[in-house]
C-alpha cells in the first residue's frame, strides 16, 4: 500500500472512532469485566473476595444449574425446528401471486413488532381458566374440560412454545420471503416445459436455493432460544414448579435477587461458550457442505 492509500484510509478513522469507542466501553469491556467477576465472590453490599474457580465448581454442583438447562435445551428442541418449518410454510403461502399475499405478509409479520409485555399480557388473557379466550372457544364447541394451561407443566410448555412461535416467527418468515424473490423465474419456466410438476419444483429448485437462509435461520433461532427468559417470567413465572424457568431466569435470579453477582456471572459464561460451541459447530458444518 503506497503513501498516498494509507492516508487516504486514515481520513476514516475520525468517522469511525465514535461507534469503536462505543464498541470497546459498551462490549469488549463488559466482556472482560464479567469474567473477573466470575472469579470473586462479588456482591454490591460488601468488599469482594478473590475465590478463584470455586463459582465454577459449585455450578458443576449445582442441581438447578442443570436443571435450568435442561429446560432452556428442551424450549430450543421445541421451537427451532417448528419455528423453521413453520416460518418456510407462511413464507410460500405469502410468496403466492395472489390478491391476498399483502394481507398475509403484513398478518404474519405485524406479531413481531410488538413487545415481550404485550405478547405476555395477551397469553394470559387468552389462556386464563374460566374466563380466558381460548377455554370459552373450547366450550363453545363441545369441550367442557377446563384446562388450566399455566399450571399444567406439560400445557405450560405448550403455551410459551406456542406465544413464542406466533410472535418471532414473522422475522424468520421475512428472511425466507427475501430468499424466495431471489430465485430467477427463469428456473421455473424451464421446469415448467420440462414438465415438472409443483412438487418437483419445490423440491429440486425452491428448497435448494432455500438452503443458504435456512442455515441462518437456524443458527439464529437457536442462538435466541437459549437466551429465552422475558415472556416465560412473564407468563408462568418460570413454573409450576420451576419445570419452565430457563437458564437466564436463574441467572437473574441469583445475581439480582440473592445479591450473588460472581455466581451470576459464572453461569453467563457457561452459557456464552455453549453458543460459542453451538455456532461453531454450525459455521464449520456450512464450510463442509459448501466444500
Amino acid at each position: 500500500m503506497n503513501k498516498k492509500a494509507w492516508i487516504q484510509d486514515m481520513k476514516a478513522i475520525p468517522f469511525l472512532l465514535p461507534f469503536l469507542l462505543a464498541y470497546l466501553i459498551f462490549t469488549i469491556f463488559p466482556i472482560f469485566k464479567g469474567l473477573e467477576m466470575s472469579l470473586y465472590d462479588w456482591n454490591l453490599v460488601r468488599k469482594m473476595e478473590f475465590v478463584g474457580l470455586e463459582n465454577y465448581v459449585e455450578m458443576v454442583q449445582d442441581p438447578n444449574f442443570w436443571q435450568t438447562l435442561w429446560n432452556t435445551t428442551l424450549f430450543v428442541m421445541l421451537t427451532t425446528p417448528t419455528m423453521v418449518l413453520l416460518a418456510l410454510g407462511l413464507s410460500l403461502l405469502a410468496n403466492l401471486n395472489t390478491k391476498l399475499k399483502t394481507f398475509f405478509r403484513g398478518s404474519f409479520f405485524i406479531p413481531s413488532i410488538l413487545s415481550v409485555a404485550v405478547i405476555s399480557f395477551l397469553a394470559i388473557f387468552m389462556l386464563q381458566p374460566y374466563t380466558g379466550l381460548v377455554n370459552t372457544v373450547l366450550q363453545s364447541i363441545g369441550i367442557n374440560a377446563e384446562p388450566f394451561w399455566m399450571a399444567d407443566k406439560g400445557l405450560a410448555w405448550v403455551s410459551i412454545v406456542v406465544v413464542t412461535l406466533w410472535w418471532s416467527v414473522g422475522f424468520n418468515m421475512i428472511l425466507f420471503l427475501t430468499s424466495l424473490q431471489d430465485i430467477p423465474d427463469a428456473l421455473y419456466e424451464a421446469s415448467e416445459i420440462d414438465g415438472a410438476s409443483r412438487w418437483k419444483q419445490f423440491r429440486y429448485i425452491t428448497l435448494p436455493q432455500l438452503i443458504p437462509i435456512g442455515r441462518v435461520v437456524i443458527l439464529l433461532q437457536i442462538l435466541a432460544s437459549y437466551k429465552v427468559f422475558a415472556q416465560i417470567l412473564l407468563i408462568t413465572g418460570g413454573g409450576p414448579g420451576g419445570a419452565t424457568r430457563p437458564l437466564i431466569q436463574y441467572i437473574y435470579e441469583i445475581g439480582f435477587t440473592q445479591n450473588n453477582l460472581g455466581y451470576a456471572a459464572t453461569m453467563s459464561y457457561a452459557l456464552f461458550f455453549i453458543l460459542l460451541i453451538l455456532s461453531v459447530i454450525q459455521l464449520k458444518n456450512q464450510r463442509m457442505e459448501e466444500k
